[in-house]
């Protein structure tokens, strides 16, 4: 039996020579990585939530605006003074939403983007025209009681009133608005 020949040093050698000088090759960086998911927030997912139910509790409880009656409120860090130049329409309107046309919980949405927007461009006076209600299939103006509710529970909403005659009456809203803070 025979054993394989041994490479001699020559074979080493001619191998280095034809390969050259070697360097180590850094490591090759790792791939990007997708940004960790934003956490959710549950708090006010769940605060959102309990509105929601809140605001259909006192659908439920209250009595119900109809069509010809006013929308009206103050909170009382707001001077009788300035709620009444509310009411008299001598703000100046700088925003408006059309709810026409709209049911109850896509009204909901487009007035809370609407209030979020003009909050956004520090609108001081805005006009929501929510329509008397009289072609509802309910006993009462939905998207009406709808706006009402909503206007009050809303921290910003220094007060509201309806329209004058010559700005939609009883089928729109004046809303004065808190500035943004800072």
């Amino acid at each position: 039996m025979s054993r394989p020949a041994a490479p001699d040093d020559d074979d080493a050698a001619l191998f280095r020579e034809a390969i050259g000088d070697v360097r180590r090759i850094d490591d090759a960086p790792l791939p990007p990585r997708k940004a960790p998911p934003k956490p959710a927030a549950r708090m006010a997912e769940r605060d959102e939530r309990d509105a929601r139910s809140e605001f259909q509790r006192g659908l439920d409880e209250t009595a119900l605006l109809s069509a010809g009656d006013t929308l009206s409120h103050r909170r009382d860090t707001l001077p009788p003074r300035i709620f009444q130049r509310l009411k008299r329409g001598q703000f100046s309107v700088q925003d408006e939403l059309d709810l026409h046309g709209a049911t109850a919980l896509q009204a909901e949405g487009l007035l809370r983007q609407f209030l979020a927007d003009a909050h956004d461009h520090d609108y001081g006076c805005v006009r929501i025209i929510h329509g008397k209600g009289q072609r509802s299939d309910r006993d009462a103006p939905v998207l009406k009681n709808t706006v009402d509710r909503l206007l009050r529970q809303r921290g910003d909403v220094l007060a509201f009133h309806s329209a004058p005659p010559a700005q939609g009456g009883t089928g729109a809203v004046l809303v004065l608005l808190a500035r943004p803070r800072g």
